[in-house]
């Protein structure tokens, strides 16, 4: 049990801003096996966000709560996700070699590919989010689900390519190859212990089951966005885990939007 507890710490030290027990000491082997714990923390970070959107939706209007749910999930997480997407976008977008790609990722600035990309998917969570709330006619209980299932689901899709791919970087390239070494199937299948039951909870709460089909759609965009980078890197980085969980996210907002606006 303190084992487990442990590792659900390090999954929270190292993909959010939350401070942990004075007890949980770091240790990079404990990295691989705590991202089994991932979802789970997506649980924590879509409750907060749902919590903030909602609060503020009661004391001002809709628009304005999303937008202060949405910058809530970037504190929670310190954008962890977020920069990741970014460097993907300058990396591939800029380079056009395995080496050129992987050292533009690996800087710390955010070039016109990144900006760009932040811009284009932050906007289409709030375009897509908002539009939620006007379909479910701002339904706090669906929506706290939508959120919950979206930031959890999105977070078991970078196990399944942790999984399934290999990692891109030699290690003393990168402070994050610790994060991808023995990810093994009973990790994999605790993540999605914690990953797919939201999307039961939301399926089964407003009576629509063609909602768990959405699990089919994610696996295939991994897949593909998988495929991508081991055709151009040899496999993945950090960064690239966490633009699959941004592309997901966004994928699920979509797939929810289009199903509720022909059920």
């Amino acid at each position: 049990m303190i084992k487990q507890l442990t590792l659900f710490f390090t999954a929270l030290q190292f993909y959010t801003r939350f401070p942990v027990p004075k007890w949980v000491l770091y240790h990079p082997q404990n990295l691989s096996r705590a991202t089994r714990y991932l979802p789970l923390v997506g649980w924590i970070v879509g409750f907060i966000t749902a919590l903030a959107w909602l609060g503020l939706t009661y004391l001002t209007n809709t628009s304005t709560g999303l937008l202060f749910g949405m910058t809530a999930s970037v504190l929670t997480t310190g954008a962890f996700h977020e920069d990741g997407f970014a460097d993907v976008c300058d990396g591939f977008g800029g380079g056009w070699t395995k080496e050129k790609i992987l050292e533009i990722m690996k800087d710390s600035r955010v070039g016109t590919y990144g900006s760009v990309g932040l811009i284009l998917i932050l906007a289409l969570k709030f375009s897509l989010l908002l539009q939620l709330a006007v379909l479910i006619n701002t339904d706090f209980t669906i929506l706290f689900l939508i959120l919950v299932t979206a930031h959890a689901v999105s977070r078991f899709m970078p196990v399944l390519v942790i999984f399934n791919q290999p990692y891109a970087r030699e290690t003393q390239d990168s402070k994050a190859k610790p994060v991808a070494e023995t990810a093994d199937v009973k990790t994999l299948v605790m993540a999605g212990t914690f990953g797919i039951p939201p999307m039961l909870a939301l399926s089964c709460y407003v009576k629509q089951p063609l909602i768990l089909l959405s699990i089919g759609l994610l696996v295939l965009v991994t897949f593909f966005l998988g495929r991508y980078f081991k055709k151009w890197i040899g496999g993945y980085t950090g960064d690239c885990l966490g633009a699959v969980q941004q592309v997901c996210e966004v994928v699920f907002y979509f797939y929810i939007a289009v199903l509720w606006k022909f059920i």
